[in-house]
């Protein structure tokens, strides 16, 4: 059995994750929640160069992005993956959508959790449901 670990990087910036443990806690309970067990998670904290790059090099998208999910998952209960994030996307999009930082942050985290959970978002009604997930989660934060 793997063992459950929520990990969080950065790479090419400097950033600081608050609530550490809180934050953890809040992930296992999600992917709990949709009946999963946590692998290993790991969180890479970047700039929009560097999730670029990935997404050029990994996925052929020449385009700037928020996130981006690598599923690593080896048992259909047991997620795992590597999930990289935008810190720029963040911040502009805090500023965009008119929420907190910290809000913003919490539900890229979330969205990407989710997609590891088999939960997709490119047609309208994926979407739809997406958002009501990272909503619902955000909703049972206890921090921030």
């Amino acid at each position: 059995m793997p063992s459950a670990t929520v990990n969080f990087f950065t790479e090419e910036i400097k950033y600081t994750i608050k609530n550490k443990l809180l934050l953890k806690q809040w992930i296992k309970d999600a992917i709990a929640n949709e009946g999963l067990k946590p692998g290993e998670i790991s969180f890479i904290f970047c700039s929009d160069e560097y999730l670029h790059k990935i997404n050029v090099e990994y996925l052929n998208h020449d385009t700037y992005t928020d996130i981006i999910t690598f599923d690593n998952s080896d048992d259909v209960f047991v997620i795992a993956g590597d999930i990289f994030i935008s810190i720029d996307r963040i911040k502009e999009n805090a500023k965009s959508f008119l929420v907190k930082e910290v809000d913003e942050l919490h539900r890229v985290i979330i969205h990407g959790i989710l997609h590891l959970c088999g939960y997709l978002d490119k047609k309208p009604v994926d979407k739809k449901r997406m958002t009501e997930k990272e909503n619902e989660y955000l909703s049972k934060r206890s921090f921030v």
